[in-house]
């Protein structure tokens, strides 16, 4: 390999590392590395990563978990493909608080993870996620209920506007109210398609979820009250007695009289109700049909 700079920003350093170590760019996984080196310093830095355990999912060459573990007291980087170990073993090798797992996200047993590798320190999840995966990863990361901190993700920018839509708007959806039920969503800053090698045919945008630390809402099944939820969402287009009545096999009548009760316009579609609408929608369906939900 010709001498180059360790520059991980650099298009032409990354061309030469790639090919030192035979690897080529995966499609399938969703493969593009950050090369604006002003990104991944600013979403380490505002991760809050600083003393504390920070997960990262998806390494790509490391960049941001250079960035990460220049500011944390231990990174743990979960990294799906094997062929970029050798890779992140020389992109990484100044640093002794990273330690990288080569698995699927997916499939790691994340509290034996923290329980063993994050004793006494705070966590929190920093990752450039692949756009193919966005919503599993995160949702994932969520119903688990661990002790985290919060979640800073870079994730496709329609993705993100799903992701923190607020209810009522038309960007609502069934992603954006349970995002919403485990944490509090926000954007932090855009991100062109002109930061990676190679670029993408989209921009990203780096959004942070402030886990909640008490539920904004009280449902005794979470599980059938985001199936409820997704329901609703199925037909956008029509009103929100439709879907659930197909769904839940309720009349429309019988659903009419509860949304009445509740104050609810019988003409309502899933997009215009908040969350604790929808809460209220569920608990009378569950107290006056048992057997439907």
């Amino acid at each position: 390999m010709e001498h180059y700079e360790k520059n991980l920003s650099s298009p032409k350093y990354i061309k030469e590392l790639l090919k030192n170590h035979n690897f080529f760019l995966s499609k399938s996984l969703g493969q593009n590395f950050l090369v604006n080196p002003y990104i991944c310093p600013k979403m380490a830095e505002m991760s809050g990563a600083q003393n504390n355990f920070v997960l990262e999912i998806g390494t790509g060459i490391g960049v941001l978990t250079k960035e990460l573990a220049k500011i944390a007291k231990k990174v743990c980087a979960v990294e799906i493909d094997s062929n970029l170990i050798p890779v992140l073993n020389e992109t990484l090798a100044d640093f002794n608080n990273i330690e990288i797992i080569n698995q699927d996200i997916l499939k790691v047993d994340l509290k034996k993870l923290f329980d063993e590798k994050a004793k006494n320190m705070k966590i929190c999840v920093c990752a450039n996620l692949p756009y193919y995966i966005t919503s599993p990863i995160i949702m994932h990361l969520l119903e688990l209920n661990l002790n985290i901190e919060s979640i800073t993700v870079m994730v496709q920018k329609e993705a993100a506007q799903r992701i923190c839509a607020q209810p009522g708007s038309r960007e609502c959806g069934a992603i954006s109210l349970a995002v919403r039920y485990y944490s509090k969503p926000k954007f932090l800053f855009n991100v062109s398609r002109g930061s990676f090698f190679p670029p993408p045919n989209v921009d990203s945008c780096v959004i942070k979820l402030e886990i909640n630390k008490t539920l904004p809402i009280q449902v005794n099944n979470t599980s059938k009250f985001f199936d409820m939820v997704r329901a609703g969402f199925s037909q956008r287009r029509k009103v929100l007695i439709n879907p659930l009545s197909t769904k839940l096999n309720i009349s429309k009548d019988n659903l009419k009289n509860i949304f009445n009760n509740l104050n609810i316009p019988n003409n309502v579609r899933a997009e215009q109700l908040s969350l604790e609408q929808f809460a209220n929608i569920f608990n009378s369906i569950q107290n006056k049909y048992v057997d439907k939900i």
